[in-house]
């Protein structure tokens, strides 16, 4: 199943399903959103409604270089455990919106990254049973202000800004996300960053049994996995695609200052 949120005509907000004829919703960079989202006994065009992100967490838990590529492109060394930082609700932004970035900056990039949903309120689980409190996977960007987080430990103002985290446009059940699944991030239509989840150092059942050892997680919750090679700065008006096989496309552009 494929789910979303959306406000609709009359302002109400709604969870709905996102399907098209073959049961398989997609959303693609050539043709945009199409297909029916259904609530009840009505059903919209994408292009009818407002998406909004599909979850609202109460935080969300990124890792950082949780590819080697990427932490090589960076000069950094490998982990030997999950490196997590936090970015807050205020952070969050969805699908189809014009986000504002910090002004002043001089590097602003872009991230893509497979984003985990959490399901149930969780703590201490194990790998074996990680999987039980996934509510399903969305695409994410980790909008990064390469300024700030050059000049501090902590990466608030680098990672936690305003629009810091485009997420959506739909949560996926980990049925339809191969363990192969691509993760591309197009900007303007260039490809920038291509690669697939089986790349990750820590999986998915790890990173959860790590985090889940130090806070508890609530539904909602979103866990950011870590980024492939190609991260790149962004620039004033730029559109920024990013795609999770299985899940669809994640899309919006940037105003910087």
């Amino acid at each position: 199943m494929k789910r979303v949120r959306f406000r609709d005509s009359a302002g109400n907000v709604r969870g709905g399903r996102w399907t098209v004829e073959d049961g398989e919703p997609k959303v693609t960079a050539a043709a945009g959103p199409y297909g029916r989202i259904a609530f009840g006994d009505e059903s919209y065009s994408p292009e009818e409604v407002d998406i909004l992100p599909p979850c609202e967490p109460t935080k969300i838990v990124c890792v950082g270089r949780n590819y080697a590529d990427h932490a090589d492109e960076m000069g950094n060394d490998l982990p030997d455990r999950p490196l997590l930082f936090l970015k807050a609700p205020n952070a969050v932004a969805s699908h189809g919106k014009n986000l504002t970035m910090p002004s002043g900056k001089e590097r602003i990039d872009h991230e893509a990254e497979l984003a985990v949903v959490i399901g149930e309120q969780c703590k201490n689980v194990s790998e074996s049973g990680a999987m039980d409190v996934v509510a399903g996977y969305t695409c994410l960007n980790d909008i990064s202000n390469r300024d700030d987080q050059e000049r501090e430990q902590n990466w608030v103002r680098g990672k936690a800004f305003d629009n810091a985290c485009p997420i959506g446009p739909l949560v996926a059940t980990p049925e339809h996300v191969p363990d192969d699944a691509g993760i591309e991030c197009r900007v303007n239509g260039e490809t920038r960053q291509s690669s697939s989840r089986d790349h990750l150092i820590f999986s998915v059942e790890e990173l959860i049994a790590e985090i889940t050892e130090y806070m508890t997680l609530e539904p909602g919750d979103v866990i950011a996995t870590g980024t492939p090679e190609g991260v790149g700065p962004l620039e004033d008006g730029d559109e920024v695609e990013i795609e999770v096989e299985g899940i669809g496309t994640l899309k919006h552009s940037v105003k910087i200052p």
